[in-house]
């Protein structure tokens, strides 16, 4: 479903907590990864376009083995986000997102 559209879509902290949890529900640590016991934080940026649409995945700074790519991944499974509104258009917003890889 499309869980940026709830009821608290105005407020960011819920919807990137939603995000989050998407995130981490649909990423698979990556095999490499594991066996090289690779662990840290991959450093993301992407657009929202004004339609919604997640577009531009750059990794800002990766800790390689394969996580990289997975963190490319699963942001671009991310379901249609409500675009940014500034004075009441809809407009691009670009963002950052640190996607942390732990072995528990």
């Amino acid at each position: 479903g499309d869980w940026s559209s709830d009821v608290c879509s105005s407020d960011l902290s819920c919807t990137e907590e939603k995000m989050m949890k998407f995130l981490y529900s649909n990423v698979k640590y990556p095999a490499m990864a594991k066996d090289a016991n690779i662990q840290g934080v991959v450093y993301l940026n992407f657009e929202i376009s004004e339609k919604g649409a997640i577009k531009d995945i750059k990794i800002l700074r990766g800790i390689g083995g394969g996580c990289d790519e997975e963190a490319v991944r699963v942001v671009s499974m991310l379901p249609q986000f409500n675009p940014g509104q500034q004075r009441g258009r809809p407009v691009r917003v670009s963002y950052n997102l640190p996607m942390r890889f732990s072995l528990k």
